[in-house]
């Protein structure tokens, strides 16, 4: 059997986190995707199939800053924004899907970002 690539065995892990992790409106799962360029976080409910809050490295207001990049630096700062936007949504606690990735580096720098603006994960 052929060795897995490393994009399909991250899918792979993610398929299997999924069967274990689901957003519901009181505590919505927290999706995070790193690509080598962009780093993208929702807020997303499952039962009804709806993202309640969302940010990316692509805002207007990230992007304002040259400095902001999809590196761990950018990561807490996206996590910051993301956590703002949740408040406003009244979203209180949350579900970490990772999304097949390492918990480090961005993923993690994400989830502390989250976790100390006041949103329990």
């Amino acid at each position: 059997m052929a060795k897995l690539s490393k994009k399909e065995a991250r899918i792979r892990r993610h398929r299997r986190l999924r069967q274990k992790i689901s957003g519901t409106a009181s505590r919505p799962r927290l999706s995070v995707c790193c690509t080598c360029k962009h780093l993208y976080v929702q807020f997303i409910d499952d039962e009804t199939g709806r993202t309640l809050a969302a940010a990316s490295t692509l805002d207007a207001e990230f992007r304002k800053d040259s400095k902001a990049r999809a590196n761990v630096e950018g990561a807490k700062r996206l996590g910051q924004t993301v956590a703002e936007r949740a408040k406003t949504a009244d979203i209180q606690q949350a579900v970490l899907d990772r999304g097949g990735f390492q918990y480090h580096g961005c993923v993690q720098a994400i989830a502390e970002a989250v976790r100390e603006a006041g949103v329990k994960i």
